[in-house]
């Protein structure tokens, strides 16, 4: 049997977007709350209480649905600044029991706890702790899953909450997971484990019986990780670097979805500077410049269309990043077709942009140091404290998620 060394927390804020609300408004304590919007938007829910849960309402399900499932229950918009202010009172706690932290979401986090014993006593007393010091610093619970990998971690916690501790001793790794159904294996979803379930894989234990190099000529290296994670090791997909590693996206997008369609010119490309905005807002916090900039266009009929154009040179300037997204969004909307979502994405990451003219690298320099600043003031007054000009018709609720600009310990230094 392996000898596993390390000890991971793994620490997820109990219906975080909800508990956040319920300490501004007490009376929705215990009540069933919906986060994410009204009832009658086309958004889809960011977060439900434990009591709206037990109506079928869970994220990212659409809000009119939600609204028919339980329709007793109150829609609340959600307030993103409120829950970065929050997710950074969690990053302090956290901490404070070790250095190695990493923030996976606004709301759950991975502490390599390895070798504290010393400093916080026995793996249990350490938890508890963490307990108590959560909910007297930030008024909030959280459930804390320990194991010897992230991924036994992640899942111990999952059924630990709400505010519980789940620790699976090294060695028992593969007893805990086998009973479990492949989906809570982080990264199945749905295609997966159809296919898998078409192999006779439906709990977590199946794996066993299939070899290593037959699961890899099936999915490839996908097969080699879940063979990997069905023994509770970190292989692959989600857990490719170490705890407090700083690991930057592939790609970075956001979207709007317009609650009534429009096809007015100017409404929807002050849409595309505001997007543009939240795109190279991101980019600067990752210092990475984005080669590809992509335009996503979907019509009142859902009919929907992507259009992508590749830099000369890489960005992470909100003007430029929206001339380009413009330029896309002229060659291709249909004129006077109403539309019901837009959105940006970029991708082509580099560290740094090359050379270029010396005039031009001036003009770009100017503009660094004044979305710089820009960036520094939402940092301190919120996400829409500052605006360019031009997407300023084009503003629109922030969306609340999981990974929103901004997240503690996620910024260069």
């Amino acid at each position: 049997m392996p000898v596993f060394s390390r000890t991971i927390f793994h620490v997820d804020m109990d219906a975080f977007f909800v508990s956040v609300e319920e300490l501004f408004d007490p009376e929705l304590k215990g009540k069933a709350v919906v986060v994410g919007g009204q009832r009658h938007e086309r958004g889809v829910v960011s977060a439900a209480s434990y009591e709206a849960r037990k109506f079928g309402v869970h994220s990212a399900m659409p809000l009119r649905t939600a609204a028919k499932l339980c329709p007793q229950a109150i829609f609340v918009d959600g307030h993103p600044d409120r829950y970065r202010q929050y997710s950074e009172r969690v990053y302090g706690v956290l901490g404070s029991f070790t250095p190695l932290v990493e923030m996976a979401s606004i709301d759950e986090a991975y502490l390599d706890m390895t070798g504290t014993e010393r400093l916080h006593g026995p793996v249990l007393d350490a938890a508890h702790r963490l307990h108590q010091k959560m909910k007297a610093e930030t008024q909030l619970n959280c459930s804390i899953g320990i194991g010897s990998s992230r991924l036994v971690a992640k899942v111990s916690s999952a059924k630990a909450k709400p505010h519980g501790v789940l620790w699976v001793i090294p060695g028992c790794e593969a007893k805990f997971l086998a009973p479990l159904d492949v989906r809570d294996i982080p990264g199945v979803g749905k295609v997966t484990e159809k296919n898998l379930n078409d192999l006779g894989i439906r709990k977590v234990g199946d794996f066993a019986r299939f070899e290593t190099s037959f699961l890899e000529e099936r999915f490839g290296k996908w097969g080699l990780a879940l063979a990997g994670k069905s023994r509770g090791e970190d292989a692959g997909g989600w857990f490719d670097s170490e705890v407090g590693a700083d690991v930057d996206p592939k790609s970075i997008s956001h979207e709007h979805t317009y609650n009534e369609d429009t096809s007015d010119p100017a409404q929807l490309e002050s849409t595309l500077m505001r997007l543009s905005e939240m795109v190279g807002r991101r980019l600067r916090e990752h210092g990475s410049y984005a080669r590809t900039i992509q335009l996503k266009l979907r019509y009142k009929d859902f009919s929907t269309i992507t259009r992508a154009h590749t830099l000369a040179s890489p960005t992470q300037l909100d003007t430029e990043i929206f001339e380009q997204v413009r330029a896309l969004f002229r060659n291709n909307w249909k004129k006077n077709a109403e539309i019901r979502l837009l959105g940006v994405h970029v991708s082509g990451f580099e560290e740094m942009a090359g050379q270029g003219d010396l005039l031009e690298d001036g003009r770009r320099q100017k503009w660094q140091q004044a979305l710089s600043a820009a960036d520094r003031l939402r940092d301190k007054f919120g996400e829409t404290s500052v605006s360019l000009a031009g997407g300023m018709r084009g503003g629109f609720r922030e969306r609340t998620h999981e990974n929103p600009a901004g997240l503690p310990g996620k910024g260069k230094s």
